[in-house]
């Protein structure tokens, strides 16, 4: 039996309850498979950790990681911890020390989800964001001169890498000749002219590799437009990690809210372990409620599942939260629903259940 080592990250505000339901999920899949099960470490990092410790995580909290097959993340951040260290010191510092280059970010329209254009068709909106991850405008260098004194200035430099830019790029154009999509660059070249020139200089360098691909590029103002206007034109996206990051909530919006969002952020070569996290914030003030939404968890659950290679779980579990949405009958309050974040993962264990009997899944 292969047993997946999995350190847990529940993190702060709502993390702990949607991961709850996210791990409710995949021991069932792997206790109705039989063939592997997952081990489970739960790390108390996070802004609880910071409030004691001052300190995100362990000091030798990487090390400590490195052990693991992947890590599954809740949220992070609280008031009273800036925004800038809960990232910096725990999330991007995990993402960088770990490779993990690629952020996957599905931005699908499920059955059952609200559809909240009026224009388009729920199967317009099938998008796969592949987003640059480690380097980019959240490189983290800069500098900070004269610091309080009325000529100070602040520098935030982007880095891109030939190596980072073209690594990224050829793994979107794998994507989608493996999936028979087009794919779409996002850039900015026409004000960034130095980076964003360079970025589709590579792209177009690329695309020579990859004459059956379709290709598309769009400006970053002219993308955020199109999303909204004519949605099915986007089918695989590759861009930068601040444009990626900013168009996938946007992305969210249009397939039913952030409380479906999803996303991973994967080390291709697995020399270090990749990590699995909704991309919803911690939500404090709604924290211990159960009334969190733990849909997105339980999606970032299912890509898991696919990077360990199971697909056909991880494509059930969609099915399965499909399932949920058009009966109505189990849904948190942001989906108009009464049910609690543990009625929600209960009825999901059912339905997956259910559907692994029925179709006989098998890995």
């Amino acid at each position: 039996m292969k047993k997946f080592k999995i350190a847990v990250i529940a993190g702060d505000g709502i993390g702990p309850e949607v991961i709850n339901e996210g791990i409710k999920v995949l021991n069932k899949v792997a206790e109705l498979d039989s063939s592997f099960q997952f081990d489970f470490t739960y790390f108390p990092w996070g802004c609880g950790f910071y409030a004691k410790n001052r300190k995100m995580m362990d000091d030798d909290g990487i090390e400590q990681l490195k052990e693991f097959d992947a890590i599954y993340l809740g949220a992070v951040g609280f008031p009273g911890v800036p925004d800038h260290i809960s990232l910096w010191d725990l999330l991007l510092k995990i993402r960088k020390n770990f490779e993990q280059y690629v952020n996957i970010r599905p931005v699908k329209l499920l059955k059952g989800a609200h559809l909240p254009l009026v224009d388009a068709k729920r199967e317009d909106i099938d998008m796969l964001f592949i987003r640059e991850n480690s380097e980019g405008e959240y490189s983290g260098a800069g500098d900070w001169l004269f610091k309080g004194r009325e000529h100070e200035v602040v520098l935030q430099n982007s880095v891109f890498s030939r190596k980072g830019t073209e690594r990224i790029i050829r793994y979107a154009f794998e994507i989608a000749k493996k999936e028979g999509r087009s794919l779409t660059s996002i850039s900015k070249a026409n004000a960034l002219n130095y980076s964003m020139v360079f970025w589709d200089q590579v792209f177009e360098e690329v695309s020579l590799d990859y004459p059956e691909v379709k290709t598309t590029s769009y400006l970053v103002d002219a993308a955020a437009m199109l999303m909204i206007k004519d949605p099915k034109r986007f089918e695989v996206v590759v861009t930068s990690n601040l444009f990626g990051d900013i168009l996938t909530d946007l992305g969210a919006a249009l397939a039913g809210g952030i409380g479906l969002a999803a996303g991973a952020n994967i080390n291709p070569e697995r020399e270090f372990p990749s990590m699995f996290e909704p991309i919803h914030g911690s939500a404090p003030d709604i924290a211990g409620q159960q009334i969190a939404n733990p849909l997105a968890a339980i999606w970032s659950a299912s890509q898991m599942l696919d990077f360990f290679g199971y697909e056909s779980y991880g494509k059930l579990v969609l099915e399965s939260i499909e399932k949920l949405l058009e009966e109505k009958a189990f849904l948190t309050p942001d989906m108009n629903g009464t049910s609690s974040t543990s009625d929600v993962g209960n009825r999901l264990v059912d339905l997956i259940k259910s559907l692994i009997l029925s179709q006989n899944v098998t890995s």
